[in-house]
């Protein structure tokens, strides 16, 4: 699909059949999206009425830097360098998604450790967006623009983080109920950084079912 800096590679798992239903954007982590998780929650996701788009905001180019890079100073160079491209990606993507009648503008996104830090960013002020989920991340670091409302959002994150620690997931809570919105957060005991990512276990499965339940009940209230 097109986006402001080229195009962007986008694998659908549509549902058959005519009638409308919410589209979801997954965003990966740093790693991309080999892990066959990503197939696992996309049926999860379809057994709940919704049609996922995996969105490959990171290029193949982008994989090899952040697996390469000399320790977390240098990732997190690299994020800040890469990050304007990759939330305008997404961005471009809600509103194309948007666009389809068969989706009747009822778009949710997904964000996934550093997708996650994308996704938040990308739904700060932006119509297109009508519901969030946010596993194990939130916004980037140095995030400077501020913040007067967030899309109905439930955080999904493992207790035994240390990553992204759970105090972090504490207060996204705290901060999007602030201002207004709706907000949830679903810790699972023990798990750590990449439990959402760990196929066939029974918490993975668990926190899909979670953020499907979520997506479908927010995304089937809008008109």
């Amino acid at each position: 699909m097109p986006t402001p800096t080229g195009s962007v590679a986008m694998e659908a798992y549509e549902r058959q059949g005519p009638e409308p239903r919410p589209a979801i954007v997954i965003l990966s982590g740093s790693k991309g999206f080999g892990s066959p998780a990503y197939g696992e929650m996309a049926q999860a996701f379809n057994a709940a009425g919704l049609d996922v788009f995996l969105l490959h905001v990171l290029s193949r180019e982008d994989v090899r830097a952040i697996a390469g890079a000399d320790g977390a100073a240098a990732r997190k160079r690299y994020y800040a360098q890469r990050l304007p491209d990759w939330i305008g990606s997404a961005r471009a993507a809600a509103a194309f998604l948007k666009a389809r009648p068969r989706h009747a503008g009822a778009i949710g996104l997904l964000g996934i450790s550093l997708g996650a830090n994308v996704a938040a960013a990308s739904a700060v002020g932006n119509a297109d967006i009508a519901a969030l989920v946010l596993v194990d991340g939130g916004f980037p670091e140095g995030y400077s623009r501020q913040v007067r409302a967030l899309p109905p959002l439930r955080l999904i994150w493992g207790a035994a983080d240390r990553v992204f620690p759970l105090s972090l997931g504490r207060d996204l809570e705290r901060m999007a109920r602030g201002l207004g919105g709706t907000a949830s957060l679903d810790v699972y005991d023990g798990a750590g950084h990449d439990f959402f990512l760990r196929p066939g276990t029974s918490q993975a499965r668990a926190a899909h079912q979670s953020a499907a339940d979520f997506l479908q009940r927010r995304l089937a209230q809008r008109p």
